[in-house]
């Protein structure tokens, strides 16, 4: 691993937790604990099952009740938004400090070990740091739209289509997708303010795409960001009565 790749390795992760990440030499061979991410979007694997029944527990367990009593396409709905922002979160982090890769890894490249109560294990291509590392990076323009539409195309929306199958809409699906997005930017600018800029010129280039253009609001008057949907964790409280994240639209106004 070059200098630059290193560094630029450790800049995105100091970002926090959703945005830290390993690397491996793109086709190496797999080392346990280590699996591909795109496991997850086949349906015959049973991963995704199996996560989607781990975070149902995990729900029902906080107010006391078996895991039946929470409504399946709820803990779908949530283990989709955890799964999304972990991916999201260290190339916004790339591009808010060199900019977009070119060339997003697909859910192939990428690598991760399972663990539910925080940011799981991931692993991204050397090859991808290291183009991002050397300039061979999109900056803020129409190519970058390009390459903001690549990785929404590719490894976002195959989360949502595999997602998709356990009865949730995809209009909640990718308004999870969009508040990955602006919580990744809330995060970068929270740690790094110097970064605010680029960081939301980043997000901007993703929030503009046809697939999360009608899935948020931004009040221009002060650029806070709003979604279009729920993402449903408020009904794994008792009788539906949990509370609503800071950007539903479920927020009273």
């Amino acid at each position: 691993m070059t200098e630059p790749t290193t560094a630029l390795q450790e800049q995105v992760s100091a970002l926090g937790p959703f945005f830290t990440f390993e690397t491996h030499a793109a086709g190496s061979e797999l080392v346990s604990p280590w699996r591909r991410l795109s496991e997850v979007a086949r349906v015959e694997s049973g991963v995704l099952e199996e996560r989607v029944a781990a975070v149902r527990a995990t729900l029902a367990a906080g107010g006391g009740r078996p895991a039946e009593a929470v409504e399946l396409r709820v803990a779908a709905s949530v283990a989709h938004l955890g799964l999304v922002a972990r991916v999201v979160s260290p190339l916004l982090g790339l591009a808010a400090l060199r900019g977009l890769p070119s060339r997003p890894p697909t859910l192939d490249d990428l690598r991760w070990h399972s663990g539910l109560g925080g940011a799981f294990a991931l692993s991204l291509p050397r090859e991808t740091i290291a183009a991002v590392a050397t300039d061979d990076a999109v900056a803020t323009d129409d190519a970058g739209a390009g390459a903001a539409g690549a990785l929404l195309e590719g490894p976002v929306r195959d989360l949502v289509e595999a997602v998709a199958a356990f009865s949730v809409s995809r209009h909640i699906l990718w308004g999870n997708v969009a508040s990955a997005v602006n919580g990744a930017t809330a995060g970068i600018v929270s740690a790094a303010p110097a970064l605010a800029r680029p960081a939301r010129s980043a997000a901007l280039l993703m929030l503009r795409h046809p697939q999360l253009r009608d899935a948020h609001t931004l009040d221009p008057r002060n650029g806070r960001f709003r979604r279009r949907s729920c993402c449903l964790i408020y009904r794994a409280a008792p009788d539906a009565a949990g509370a609503v994240c800071g950007d539903c639209v479920l927020v009273r106004r």
